[in-house]
């Protein structure tokens, strides 16, 4: 085994097939497995303070289920120095994967996101139980800027330059802003939601920062990633979405928040 298995699995991956993938946010050590029996799973992986987040995501995902599309879960073990995360596979691709395919899905993958988002944002908030809200966040942050962690080299166009300390300070004076509270991903990327071929969503992968936040959370993130495709993108995101004036405090926010992560 590439990996040490907690003995529940041992017998279950015996003579599976192992391929490494790249790691995710969180550095976890993700594998696409296998199984003896054919059947195709995501297994994720981390020690010490990457446990914590694979945890993390694992009790989301266990949450997350049947009330909008995302990978199923098959099995988690967390034990206090690792934890281990089995999925199964998502059918279809990334939005970022359809994309660089073909440039001409960009309204079909923009109205995928925007159907996927408007639904998650209307679960009930108060049956969610993880905080994800800015306050949240920015403890979080204040305590990565603090240790030295934050890639100041991995900053967006506008805010290359700036240090972490400045983009956290920018974001504390922004703070109340983030007046919103739904139930948010966390991290609604082009590459985290999966659609098949008709441009409808088949799953979201890697939740374990979902929980109940500001909507602009979700908005910021994918608004940034369709900048790559120049502004109608992202005005044709925001109107799929049902925004027809963008509140700039509460985007900068946001941006400027996910930075430091």
């Amino acid at each position: 085994m590439p990996i040490p298995l907690p003995p529940p699995w041992r017998e279950r991956l015996t003579g599976a097939t192992w391929k490494r993938e790249p790691e995710g946010e969180s550095g976890g050590i993700i594998h696409r497995v296998i199984a003896a029996d054919g059947t195709r799973l995501y297994l994720k992986y981390g020690e010490g303070a990457v446990a914590d987040a694979v945890a993390d995501e694992a009790i989301r995902l266990r949450w997350l289920q049947g009330r909008v599309a995302a990978a199923r879960l098959v099995s988690s073990v967390i034990d206090p120095d690792a934890a281990w995360l089995l999925t199964s596979t998502v059918p279809g691709k990334t939005g970022d994967a359809w994309l660089e395919q073909n440039p001409g899905l960009l309204e079909q993958v923009v109205r995928g996101f925007a159907s996927m988002l408007i639904g998650l944002h209307a679960l009930p908030a108060d049956e969610c139980p993880f905080d994800a809200s800015a306050a949240v966040r920015l403890a979080a942050a204040r305590k990565l800027v603090a240790a030295g962690a934050v890639d100041e080299g991995d900053f967006a166009d506008d805010h290359f330059g700036m240090s972490a300390a400045a983009v956290l300070a920018e974001a504390e004076a922004l703070y109340g802003a983030a007046t919103g509270r739904v139930v948010t991903h966390g991290d609604f990327s082009l590459g985290n939601i999966l659609l098949d071929a008709s441009g409808r969503v088949t799953g979201c992968v890697d939740v374990g920062r979902l929980g109940v936040a500001d909507p602009y959370q979700d908005i910021a993130i994918l608004w940034e990633n369709l900048g790559d495709f120049g502004e109608e993108a992202q005005r044709m995101f925001l109107a799929a979405v049902g925004i027809d004036e963008v509140n700039e405090e509460r985007l900068r926010f946001h941006r400027m928040l996910d930075e430091l992560f």
